[in-house]
């Protein structure tokens, strides 16, 4: 859903592009605003700080990751396509060199404490997956007892979060568990994730 919008302190959102649960968009547009609201989900935002293009995607571990053929197991590996599939695009569109990076973290929130805490076992995949593949995290809002909405902006690499109340973040809960049940992982062709 595209729409423009202007906030009253001066954040100019311009076109505003909803990511989804299991979306990855990129743009190197500077009207652009990604927006998307997480609970327990992990939002990753990329950006090439050389050539301006920048990428949000939003994904959510079912589980704790176990063994597997791979080093991040079967739960994580739609975590790890995800960020794969982020920050190749990110690096096919921008410059190609890993060092122009700027990552950023959100989300991965407890809002319901009767759940298991998926999202600090989606903190501990992030983090891991990201300094094996060897990036550094520029900055990071992630964990705690609430949901967030999260505004980035691509070219700019800019970023606003909102906290949300508790009944909002009880809609995400509901929302995310209804999408975790149904959710088939969508995954690579092989086992193999490359990141250039």
């Amino acid at each position: 859903m595209r729409k423009r919008e202007t906030l009253p302190n001066g954040f100019d959102r311009g076109v505003v592009t909803t990511v989804h649960q299991g979306d990855c968009h990129v743009s190197n547009e500077s009207d652009v605003t990604f927006s998307t609201v997480l609970g327990s989900c992990i939002s990753a935002c990329v950006r090439d700080k050389v050539s301006n293009v920048g990428g949000m995607n939003h994904f959510l571990l079912a589980e704790q990751s176990g063994s597997a053929k791979n080093r991040f197991g079967a739960a994580a590996r739609y975590g790890a396509y995800a960020m794969a599939e982020l920050i190749n695009i990110v690096l096919k569109q921008g410059t190609g060199l890993k060092k122009n990076l700027e990552i950023k973290v959100f989300g991965g929130g407890k809002i319901n404490a009767s759940l298991a805490d998926v999202g600090a076992a989606n903190i501990d995949f992030v983090h891991r997956f990201l300094s094996d593949e060897g990036y550094r995290i520029t900055s990071e809002d992630m964990g705690g007892t609430f949901a967030r909405r999260v505004l980035y902006t691509p070219t700019s690499g800019r970023v606003r979060i909102k906290r949300l109340d508790s009944e909002a973040g009880q809609n995400i809960v509901r929302e995310e568990l209804k999408i975790a049940s149904t959710q088939k992982t969508v995954k690579p062709a092989d086992d193999d994730i490359e990141l250039f």
